[in-house]
């Protein structure tokens, strides 16, 4: 603490008959007190700066963040509408030439109930050309779908190659059971593929079917589980029948693609098990069927 004194003479006689000198009183200022009002003052300029920038940093922060959000989000939509058009361009193109190729590579092939495969990388070569061309167009959906959800657009040819090879692999069982066979068998096969329209069964693995966002491979499990039955029609009718080929594709797409409704599927069901029946009844009466057949013996 720092003293200030301020002193003032009085005359005042003494016994000596010499003036006294009194002192003044002492008037004691606390230094410290002095000291903090002036650095407080020091530092308000420099503290309302620091508040300042704080507030600004406050501000422009969450727009950064929503501008980097903004980033991302666009980047989302670009690969998005990238896919979206790409994807199905590219699919239908490789489906057009897999109809080419699976018609240029049948013809002649088709004798009905009597169909020979070939060998076996005929066969297989056929066939993934024949799925190509008869299911990827069912499958665009799911692929944009995948594609979205992953984000990528690699998404979908990467589902593509995986749902064709569930297919492949049902063509090595196909091609390993496959006989000529007679048109009791097909009727029988036809029949029982209606009925199989039908049942729970279809009906659930052709809604998982519609609904899919997994891999390519669940995916084509579930098609395969959806279209098993007409499927088993291609075969016994004619393995090699562009005629048959393409009407099973057209059913085959729209199922994929179009709810179930019940005055859609009965009517497809009968009309496939009554289709059946007529194999059975006159075989001959349906074109292409019974192309060889002559001194076949039905089965």
């Amino acid at each position: 603490m720092e003293t200030t004194t301020s002193c003032a003479l009085t005359g005042a006689q003494g016994p000596s008959g010499r003036d006294s000198k009194q002192g003044c009183p002492t008037i004691s200022v606390p230094a410290t007190e002095m000291d903090k009002e002036s650095a407080k003052k020091r530092r308000q300029p420099a503290r309302r700066k620091e508040l300042s920038t704080s507030r600004l940093g406050g501000a422009i922060s969450p727009r950064i963040q929503r501008l980097d959000l903004a980033a991302g989000g666009n980047e989302t939509n670009i690969i998005s509408t990238f896919g979206s058009i790409v994807t199905p361009t590219v699919t239908l193109g490789l489906v057009a030439a897999c109809w080419v190729f699976s018609v240029h590579e049948m013809d002649g092939m088709n004798e009905g109930v009597t169909t020979q495969l070939g060998s076996f990388t005929f066969f297989i070569t056929v066939w993934i050309a024949m799925m190509a061309a008869m299911m990827l167009p069912g499958a665009i959906p799911a692929m944009s779908r995948r594609r979205d959800l992953i984000g990528r657009t690699l998404a979908a040819p990467v589902f593509a190659a995986t749902y064709i090879a569930v297919w492949a692999a049902v063509g090595v069982t196909v091609y390993a059971l496959y006989q000529p066979h007679g048109t009791l068998a097909a009727g029988a096969f036809t029949i029982t593929a209606g009925v199989y329209e039908l049942t729970p069964i279809k009906q659930h693995f052709r809604e998982q079917c519609r609904e899919c966002t997994r891999s390519g491979m669940v995916f084509g499990l579930d098609c395969v589980g959806s279209s098993i039955g007409l499927m088993a029609m291609l075969i016994v009718l004619g393995v090699m029948s562009v005629t048959w080929m393409a009407i099973i594709a057209v059913v085959v797409v729209a199922q994929k693609l179009l709810p179930a409704k019940f005055m859609i599927d009965v009517p497809l069901a009968l009309a496939i098990i009554g289709l059946g029946i007529v194999i059975l009844a006159a075989p001959s009466s349906v074109p292409g069927l019974t192309h060889i057949t002559a001194h076949m013996p039905t089965m």
